[in-house]
């Protein structure tokens, strides 16, 4: 499993490195005490929980050096203590043992996935696996990908006015898009038929990118077939709808888990924060694409990233890819900083290689 990228400082690491088995251990106590009940921990419950025996002031002091190191944090009056941003960094980098999916929820991510993609569109498959992702974690299940670009079945252009045309663009999978063309002046009457047929003629079994770059590199013939103005109309006709096929759409599934298993006001506030983030659809895809860079699973953090400097929550994320082994999109999880993390790393990892080989093998 691809290890996160580290984002402690360098104080943050002499601290660290520094820690013994014993500060270690209790660390690693408070860090998984807090993702499972997301309570602060005292030291008279670690006493009972630790594997070694110490006394609850021998755990205040070693709990005060983690607390100077910056590590955990006593939220309010408590006595208890809790993670800090840099001290979840760190656990999730360094401590966290992250285990292989098994072959049982292996086999039925695989299968739900295919389903969602047989005789469907990807972005069926894409919508499953972010709901999938919501109910395993609890969170959000989110996916970012580039608008499909399917193999299209049928263009045409269509006159709007003397300087004007559409043009319709049908896909195999049933997709429709339109575009409106400026018209070169002086172009004969049939040219928007013949521009059509001669595409209609070579469509078949391509997408857009395939057909803008077969006519590109058939320019010669086009010519010949067709007059000037027409062959004109045909390359700007393609250049005009290649242009969006880069557009990022957004999934997200589940945001109503996010609502359970609230502790109190400020867990409320944090949500209704979050949920703002959500709206901020443009962020969220920044914030995904952020993900492509690099092999296998990223981990944000809470303010790490400005979209959740005031919600505090987490996203885990992993890239897949098409038959070219070109990233063609992001899918993920969003949700409270105590996440699952162990759990829920390689099931977006997993989840992700899925898509890819369902990309690959053309569903």
């Amino acid at each position: 499993m691809h290890r996160p990228g580290h984002f402690s400082s360098p104080s943050d690491i002499r601290a660290i490195a520094e820690l013994n088995d014993r500060s270690r251990e209790i660390f690693r106590q408070i860090v998984e005490s807090y993702l499972m009940t997301g309570e602060p921990v005292g030291s008279r419950n670690l006493a009972r929980i630790l594997p070694m025996a110490l006394s609850p002031a021998s755990i205040r002091n070693v709990m005060s050096d983690l607390e100077t190191a910056g590590l955990i944090f006593a939220p309010h009056t408590s006595a208890g203590r809790l993670p800090t941003q840099s001290g979840l960094r760190f656990f999730v980098d360094a401590m966290m043992e992250i285990g292989d999916v098994g072959s049982e929820e292996g086999a039925r991510i695989e299968a739900q996935m295919k389903a969602a993609a047989s005789g469907h569109t990807l972005e069926t498959a894409l919508a499953e696996a972010s709901t999938l992702l919501s109910g395993v974690s609890r969170g959000a299940g989110v996916v970012v990908t580039s608008k499909s670009n399917p193999t299209l079945k049928h263009i045409e252009f269509v006159r709007l006015d003397p300087r004007r045309a559409l043009v319709v663009l049908v896909g195999e999978d049933g997709s429709v898009e339109n575009r409106i063309l400026d018209l070169p002046e002086g172009l004969p009457a049939g040219a928007l038929v013949e521009a059509g047929n001669f595409l209609n003629a070579q469509i078949r079994g391509k997408t857009l990118a395939d057909l803008k770059r077969e006519v590109g590199q058939r320019r010669e013939d086009m010519e010949s077939q067709l007059d000037t103005l027409t062959a004109r109309l045909v390359e700007a006709g393609l250049a005009t709808t290649v242009g969006t096929a880069d557009t990022r759409q957004l999934i997200i599934r589940g945001q109503a888990n996010l609502l359970e298993d609230l502790k109190a006001a400020e867990d409320l506030d944090r949500v209704r924060l979050l949920f703002a983030d959500l709206e901020t659809q443009t962020d969220v895809i920044d914030l995904l694409t952020r993900a492509e860079g690099g092999e296998g699973v990223r981990i944000f953090i809470g303010s790490e990233n400005k979209l959740f400097s005031l919600s505090g929550s987490s996203m885990i994320a992993a890239p897949f890819r098409d038959a070219s082994q070109k990233i063609v999109g992001v899918l993920g999880v969003i949700g409270p900083t105590r996440l699952n993390y162990a759990r829920i790393v390689p099931m977006v990892d997993y989840t992700a290689k899925v898509i890819s080989r369902i990309i690959e093998q053309g569903r």
